[in-house]
């Protein structure tokens, strides 16, 4: 399966489109990744209680899905009624976010300060992106999200190349998610302490979702790790 690009048309953007240029000139960037089967509305309406300093381009999962998009595929096993995914497809996703990135900042210029905010699969991408390319992210947040095993030479690579920059990450999470597999969180709570500075937060009562006190504590934390 070819993963198609990120549709640069349908970015939201926390400011008009052709002031992007001149707002990443002395403001960070932060990108945004909606869940799955969601779109690029869907976390957009959080930029209004981060930071203000940030330039926010809220992306579109390349796959449509449903009534929304998607950043990579999931499939019911059969046996065991886990959802599975392909990491072929997760790291050719990542790549055409980098390459989205890169074009941008053939446009734009070079952007120093990049964070990156994901939930549930957008979560996933969010962790990707700093696994593929750990030096160009400052920080990372992650809503209800994991990593994903990648066991490949490469991905053993990138992950050792990840756990020398140890960025900065923010984790929160319902430890009662209906939706994220135990075995999932299991991975993660092993992985993310070996590859990150992580800051792993856990919120009640929120199930698969995002609650204002996490959209405080993330404000915060962007605060102090992207600004």
């Amino acid at each position: 399966m070819i993963t198609p690009p990120i549709d640069s048309s349908a970015i939201r953007w926390s400011v008009p489109r052709e002031e992007v240029a001149s707002a990443l000139a002395d403001r960070p960037l932060l990108i945004m990744m909606h869940g799955y089967g969601s779109n690029e509305g869907d976390l957009f309406s959080l930029s209004q209680f981060l930071p203000p300093e940030f330039v926010v381009a809220s992306l579109r999962g390349q796959n449509a899905e449903g009534p929304g998009f998607t950043w990579f595929r999931i499939t019911p096993d059969p046996v065991t009624g886990m959802l599975n995914r392909d990491i072929d497809e997760v790291n050719a996703s990542t790549v055409q976010l980098l390459v989205w990135l890169d074009d941008l900042e053939v446009e734009v210029g070079e952007l120093p300060r990049i964070a990156v905010l994901g939930f549930s699969q957008g979560g996933v991408m969010a962790l990707q992106l700093l696994r593929h390319a750990p030096e160009r992210f400052t920080a990372g947040i992650v809503f209800a999200g994991f990593a994903v095993e990648d066991d490949t030479q490469s991905g053993i690579e990138r992950d050792a190349r990840l756990a020398a920059v140890l960025p900065p990450v923010f984790w929160a999470r319902d430890p009662h998610d209906p939706v994220i597999h135990p075995d999932l969180v299991a991975f993660t709570r092993k992985w993310l302490p070996e590859h990150s500075d992580l800051d792993a937060r856990l919120y009640s009562n929120v199930g698969h979702s995002i609650s204002m006190e996490e959209i405080e504590d993330a404000t915060e934390f962007l605060r102090l790790h992207a600004l």
